[in-house]
């Protein structure tokens, strides 16, 4: 199985908060669809022979192009990849674009999961973040997605800002709860450097956020939807029975994926690679046929990094008997001597076979992920044979 992502870099408007990479200004817009274009031809070797499961529309502001422009990019992914019949096919829409006529065009096309980025359903939220669209908006576009026949939705919700009290958090996340949005994706802000709200908190023209208030809302968040029927399949996802995201799924098990589009990163298992984030200079570079990219090829060290970080996010855990290849018994040893601190302080237990956070683990999530990182020098230099390892 692997997945495809594809970069949309546009915007109406810039959200304070925001450090992916966009641009309001639709200057290469009309160059920017051929060259995307050119490139799905170019990496239709990328993943071999697998089997296309996920394909996901992201952003910036995918819902920004016209149904004839997103059709024409779901056909020549059909044309180069395997696409299974039955993928999971995402697309990210702002309230304030989304129309009966979109949804529809969208569910002709096979687009059969739909993130919506709410944040908020109250509006001094809505403005403190700099958001395209209004309080009402966010509502409305949930129902027109349902009845367009959009089953399977996810909306995202931000906690943690100045503007939000926990009565006005429960009031969000019960709203959600009431509209039957089966998948829910929550953050607590964060404040990102070179953005627009780093520059007012600098600047003291912005209020900043209270961690103290970040946690106790993210503890009352994950009450609230376990006692709603919601899994907390991964720190900030949220789903009812048989509503995980497939592609969101698939970074966090360490599947390969190929990104298109400026920015979008790809993974083939071995090595890492990432566009390069100017629209122009891709633009440039696919009408000289030239992928404009970087690479990382990955060490052990760091593949076993990796999956120590992502796994650790789910509420599998670290699975003992899913160890990256190449590992075995030394580091079960070194994570059981790395996770005794964190589980004397009742932040990660062990089950059978794995370490998984606990609920109060789960606010302290990445630094105990970085306290179990290895070190280059921590692997016994037995295991490595001839630049490769062994058991």
């Amino acid at each position: 199985m692997a997945g495809i992502y594809v970069h949309i870099p546009f915007c109406k408007q810039a959200c304070h908060y925001c450090n992916f990479h966009f641009s309001t200004s639709m200057k290469h817009k009309n160059g920017f669809l051929p060259a995307l274009l050119n490139e799905i031809v170019l990496q239709n070797n990328f993943l071999g022979n697998q089997s296309v499961e996920t394909i996901y529309f992201g952003g910036g502001t995918p819902s920004l192009l016209s149904a004839d422009e997103i059709s024409l990019i779901l056909e020549s992914l059909r044309t180069n990849f395997l696409v299974a019949p039955d993928a999971e096919i995402t697309i990210e829409a702002n309230p304030d674009d989304i129309t009966p006529e979109k949804l529809n065009a969208w569910s002709r096309m096979s687009i059969n999961r739909l993130s919506i980025g709410i944040q908020s359903f109250f509006e001094a939220d809505l403005k403190w973040m700099n958001r395209a669209h209004n309080a009402s908006q966010a509502e409305q576009c949930v129902q027109w997605a349902k009845e367009a026949g959009f089953d399977n939705l996810t909306i995202d919700l931000i906690f943690g800002t100045p503007t939000l009290t926990d009565a006005n958090w429960l009031f969000n996340v019960q709203k959600a709860i009431s509209l039957e949005i089966p998948h829910l994706s929550c953050y607590a802000l964060t404040i990102e450097p070179r953005t627009p709200l780093e520059k007012m908190i600098r600047k003291k023209t912005a209020e900043g956020v209270n961690a103290d208030d970040q946690a106790r809302q993210f503890l009352l968040l994950m009450d609230w939807l376990n006692n709603a029927g919601y899994e907390q399949y991964e720190i900030s996802n949220y789903s009812l029975p048989g509503k995980h995201s497939k592609h969101n799924s698939s970074y966090w098990q360490g599947k390969q994926y190929l990104g298109l589009g400026p920015s979008a990163h790809s993974f083939n298992g071995d090595a890492r690679q990432w566009n390069v984030s100017n629209n122009a200079l891709y633009i440039q570079s696919l009408q000289k046929n030239i992928i404009p990219f970087e690479i990382e090829l990955l060490t052990p060290v760091q593949r076993l990094n990796e999956w120590v970080m992502t796994s650790l996010r789910t509420k599998e855990g670290l699975q003992l008997n899913q160890l990256p290849s190449g590992f075995g018994k030394e580091i079960i040893s070194g994570l059981r001597k790395k996770c005794i601190i964190y589980q004397q302080q009742n932040l990660v237990q062990e089950t059978e076979h794995a370490f998984i956070l606990t609920r109060e683990g789960k606010l302290f999530a990445d630094g105990i992920a970085a306290g179990l990182f290895f070190e280059e020098s921590e692997i016994n230099e037995d295991v490595f044979v001839a630049g490769s390892l062994h058991t």
